[in-house]
Formats: structure tokens, sequence, C-alpha cells
């Protein structure tokens, strides 16, 4: 009886030493967890975390819904991402802290979303996020322009929403102003823009042959019929959808790679409009 009782009692001694043991390997990663500060240093910026209210402007402006893929470049702390996949969206956040993909990952397990909101850590000029509908980001001028001919090639219609920074000369079609929170006045900015086809060139159609010149979502250009050459003025891009105005009437469209169809519209009446790229 004696060896049986020395026999439980060194059992639980055995359960509990090995409970004892166990359980600072439990908790010792939430010690050691990395907690971000404003102002630490990055590859190419110091982070500052996008205020709440600026991140659902953003979403917002860009008019992002469940059938959106949202990339995030720079996500930091992931926030943009999580909110996005709050509400629905796939999302993905590029970072290249490693220390920051890891807190993103896991608050993002702790609001039950990562199944729409994933994490990588990559350099942002060596990664490929053309699958992208929605981009935002809070990058500082210089690396947006350093980014501007890959965000061009996107696909029309692509939204890119930036906190606060611009893409030089390529001016914004949307401007939007968040409510300030989080004791803070400054970032409450969100600039939209929407990547536009390709019209640069020679077209054809039965009104003539046409030229553009195009600059960003705005260009310019000529008619000319019968050796008449009438201007085109008023040339606006929004995504895919064309229209400006020439010798009266009023053109509008959609421009689907060497092909735009449309309306041209004079005092009232309208026709098919198509036009063919030649050059």
């Amino acid at each position: 009886m004696k060896a049986l009782r020395l026999f439980s009692v060194l059992v639980c001694a055995s359960f509990m030493a090995a409970a004892v043991h166990a359980q600072p390997a439990q908790s010792t990663p939430s010690a050691k967890e990395f907690k971000p500060e404003v102002g630490q240093q990055g590859k190419d910026v110091v982070w500052v975390p996008t205020s709440q209210a600026l991140v659902n402007k953003m979403l917002d402006m860009a008019k992002a819904t469940t059938s959106d893929y949202v990339i995030d470049l720079g996500s930091g702390d992931g926030r943009t991402v999580i909110t996005a996949a709050k509400r629905g969206i796939k999302a993905l956040g590029i970072e290249y802290n490693p220390d920051m993909v890891t807190l993103s990952q896991r608050a993002a397990a702790k609001e039950g979303v990562t199944e729409r909101a994933t994490f990588m850590k990559a350099d942002l000029f060596e990664t490929d996020f053309s699958q992208a509908t929605v981009i935002t980001m809070f990058l500082l001028p210089d690396i947006n322009l350093r980014l501007r001919p890959k965000i061009l090639g996107l696909k029309p219609g692509t939204r890119i929403v930036s906190n606060t920074f611009t893409m030089g000369e390529w001016e914004a079609d949307e401007t939007g102003t968040a409510a300030s929170d989080e004791s803070s006045s400054y970032y409450r900015t969100a600039l939209l823009w929407i990547v536009p086809a390709k019209v640069e060139g020679a077209w054809k159609s039965a009104n003539g042959d046409i030229t553009f010149k195009q600059e960003f979502q705005k260009f310019s250009g000529s008619i000319n019929a019968g050796g008449v050459s009438t201007l085109v003025t008023g040339g606006r891009l929004r995504g895919d959808q064309i229209s400006f105005s020439a010798g009266g009437a009023q053109y509008s469209g959609k421009v689907a790679g060497d092909t735009i169809t449309g309306t041209a519209t004079v005092a009232g009446a309208s026709r098919e409009w198509i036009a063919t790229r030649t050059k």
C-alpha cells in the first residue's frame, strides 16, 4: 500500500513539474510581443499609423466592396487590411518589416478575419500587385513616384488611394478629408486616383482619323475628315470610361484595348460611335 501511495505521489509530482515547465513556454511569446513605436525606422519610411477614421474614408472613397481585392502597400500594423476584411473584402498587406507582419497576423486572428486578411513580408518594388482592384498606401511622395509607372500599368479602373501624399503631376481624381480622431489632426487627407485606359496614338472612325495625346487621365487631340481638322477638347478618362467634345458633339464611351465604343450626341440626338486604334 505504501508503495502504491509513493507511486501516486511520484506521478502527481511528475505532472506538476511538467505543467510548471510548460507554463513559461506558453507565456513567453506574449511577454516578448513586438510593439511598434510611432516614428520607428523602416526600409524606406518611418512608421506612422493611419487613423481609423482615415482608413474608413479611404475604403469608402475607393467604393471597395466584397467583389474587390484590396492590397495595402506598406501595411504596417495591418489595420487597413483588417478593416477591409471586416467588411467582407479579401485583402493583402505587403510589409517589409517581419515583426510588423507577425503583429498584423496576430491582430487578424484576434478579429477572426484570417480567411480574408493575409500579410506577406516583401519589398514593394519587387512584388507583383497587379491582381489588386483597390490599392491603399501611406508612403512618401518619392516612393509614390517610383511606384507610379507600375501603378499606371495596372488594369484600367483600378482604384488607388493614398493617405496624404501625392503622385506628382498625376492629379488625383478625388480628394477627401476624414474627421479628426485618436487625438490627431494630422494626416486626414485621402487622395483617389483611378488608373486610366491608354488612348495615346492614332485611331480611325466613321467620323474621320483621330489623334489623341494623353497625359494621365486627361487628353487632347484632333479629328481629321476630308481635309478638315476639328480639335478634341475636354478629354477625360475615368478608368475605361472616356468622354470628350469635338465639333459641337459630345462623345462618351468605353475603351476596351484597341477599340472604343460609345455614343456621339449633337443637339440632343445620339448615334453610335466606334473607333479602332491604328497605331
